[in-house]
């Protein structure tokens, strides 16, 4: 079966609200996530409510899993900022027969099941990765005005060398005009539906000729799907880095004045403990400003984990728990 129908997947929906305005006007941001990513959604959701005090939102979190903790803290993040957050559970056995890999899990096609599941509530939607930090206004988000047969703006990912990369790869030689990231999609639910996108996708990520083509699961496949029916924005709404760029020497910080979002890329995210760089600044002002503010940042858990703290460690001058990561990692490395 390649249709995912909402009803077959959402199993409840938890509403916080104490917003004092109407829901009629509201900009809507959702995000897709696994338990992993719950508490960096929950910073996310702050950094945006931090820096945009005047905008009527509503946030919209799918995730597999969702504890009485996390109830708890959601609840008091939508009644600190009196806005309105509503949490869907997701039954992911369905999407469990889809291509993951280590980095990317099934989470990531709740966005098909987002998408659709607002078709004949609203008109627009932004649609986020939960690893990200807001630093500045969405104004101009909430006024976007799309052009005729535009499903989604969007922002470039890399240069034309990697465009043409793309199109060669995945057969499709519009991306040589601009290839995306999927971590930032703001979208025309009206035309995404009449493209019958969500569906399209699911079935192409079903047959094994277009599985040895991807390579970034659905972005890969969005972009296909999208190819000339896109809008290029500005890149201060999706600046990507990765704290283990930190590790490299003469590496350039996109991340200037004019960012908008921060989109921590790569497996070192900001909650991480040995993510103890300037570029966290703005998670970690958000995560203070949240009911998260008495959250420790996480410790290493895996050998994986255990490897780049370890080469954090280092290279903040941190020897001694280098050395100790490193004995956790190869431990874990000789059990396995």
């Amino acid at each position: 079966m390649s249709q995912l129908s909402d009803k077959d997947v959402i199993l409840s929906v938890h509403e916080y609200n104490f917003k004092k305005t109407s829901s009629q006007d509201s900009f809507n941001i959702a995000f897709g996530i696994d338990k992993h990513f719950l508490f960096g959604c929950g910073v996310a959701i702050s950094s945006i409510l931090l820096n945009n005090k005047t905008i009527n939102f509503e946030f919209h979190v799918f995730t597999d899993s969702f504890s009485e903790d996390d109830k708890s803290r959601f609840s008091a993040l939508a009644e600190q900022y009196q806005s309105c957050i509503k949490v869907y559970l997701i039954d992911c056995e369905k999407l469990k027969s889809l291509p993951s890999t280590k980095n990317w899990s099934y989470a990531t096609y709740f966005r098909f099941i987002i998408a659709d599941y607002f078709y004949n509530k609203i008109d627009k939607l932004l649609y986020l990765d939960a690893d990200i930090a807001c630093k500045g206004s969405i104004q101009e988000l909430v006024d976007y005005v799309f052009a005729e047969q535009e499903i989604a703006a969007v922002v470039s990912e890399r240069d034309v060398e990697w465009w043409t990369n793309r199109a060669l790869r995945l057969t499709t030689p519009e991306l040589t005009s601009g290839y995306f990231n999927a971590g930032f999609l703001l979208i025309n639910i009206n035309e995404w539906h009449k493209n019958n996108i969500s569906n399209k996708a699911i079935e192409m990520l079903r047959v094994p000729e277009w599985v040895e083509k991807i390579t970034h699961l659905d972005q890969d496949v969005l972009n296909v799907l999208l190819a000339g029916k896109v809008r290029f924005i500005n890149g201060k709404y999706n600046t990507r880095f990765s704290i283990n760029y930190e590790l490299k020497e003469g590496v350039d910080n996109p991340v200037n004045d004019e960012t908008v979002f921060i989109h921590y890329i790569g497996p070192t995210k900001p909650w991480h403990e040995w993510a103890s760089y300037p570029i966290s600044k703005s998670f970690l002002l958000a995560k203070d400003a949240s009911p998260w503010h008495n959250v420790d940042l996480l410790k290493p858990t895996n050998s994986n984990q255990f490897r780049y703290s370890a080469k954090h460690k280092f290279n903040q001058k941190m020897y001694v728990k280098g050395i100790l990561n490193y004995l956790h990692y190869y431990k874990l490395k000789i059990i396995k």
